[in-house]
């Protein structure tokens, strides 16, 4: 088995920004780089890119340098504090923001010419359903769905499920409470929206794990750090070590290529 196929890709969305999707997808690479396995971390968020803020780190290239062919995507890739390996985004360039389909196939298929080895590829998605956004999610065998206990979080949340289940035929979505009070009340509201999905869209979601309200998540941002760097007894860090392992034990997408081939192949075709 070729290295492509061993990489297990996962892309993290959300309805709407605010709900602490980069947050979640730092932590979650972070917490799986730790744990031993070779992570990187693909900042697709391509308009307001921030996740090398959070990492704490200093890119002098990003994504635009690759696009406009200034650099390889090999080239601009950095090793974070933590191991996690990052593609870096582009922050306030609005042309990234709109970046086609063709360009979006054009990031993945580079993807297969880096010499990394790594088993598991963070996808961190911009907010919303943009074409770029649906391209990337449609490439990616598994996609978790970060959601907050507010009504418009809950309808654009709903709302990413419906355009993934309906117009594009995709399955494998995990949802992510984010913010709770409990693990209970993460598991509550998971059901409410499960029913709403299986109710409407004949298709129910599945269920990975609650990220409870810690105030040394924001803090750990603050300080450039993931929470398992800076707090690692946390309860934050507790939860992202949880959603990690349970990552780890989903067994891997049954797909003929699999894995980053499965991501590569899946972008070309929709150019």
């Amino acid at each position: 088995m070729n290295k492509l196929s061993r990489t297990q890709v996962i892309g993290i969305a959300s309805g709407k920004g605010g709900v602490g999707k980069t947050t979640v997808s730092v932590n979650l690479a972070v917490a799986l780089q730790l744990m031993g396995e070779r992570v990187m971390l693909l900042d697709a968020d391509l308009g307001l890119a921030n996740a090398q803020i959070a990492l704490g780190c200093r890119c002098d290239y990003n994504l635009s340098h690759f696009l406009s062919g200034e650099k390889t995507l090999q080239e601009i890739v950095i090793t974070t504090r933590a191991g996690v390996r990052l593609v870096p985004g582009a922050s306030g360039m609005q042309e990234m923001a709109a970046l086609g389909e063709l360009q979006a196939a054009s990031i993945v298929q580079a993807f297969s010419e880096l010499e990394d080895d790594i088993d598991y590829l963070i996808v961190d998605m911009a907010a919303g359903i943009s074409p770029a956004v649906l391209a990337f999610m449609g490439a990616c065998p598994r996609r978790f769905i970060v959601v907050r206990d507010d009504p418009s979080s809950i309808a654009d949340a709903y709302g990413t499920i419906k355009v993934l289940i309906q117009d594009h035929g995709l399955d494998e979505i995990y949802l992510v409470p984010n913010g709770m009070h409990s693990q209970q009340e993460g598991q509550v509201l998971f059901e409410r929206i499960n029913q709403v999905c299986a109710r409407f869209l004949n298709h129910s979601v599945k269920y990975l794990g609650t990220i409870e309200h810690d105030e040394l998540i924001l803090a750990a941002l603050k300080k450039y750090q993931s929470v398992l760097e800076f707090a690692p007894g946390s309860s934050g860090a507790r939860d992202f070590r949880r959603l990690a392992e349970a990552a780890r034990q989903l067994e891997p997408v049954e797909h003929a290529s699999g894995g980053l081939e499965f991501f590569v192949e899946r972008m070309v075709q929709r150019t």
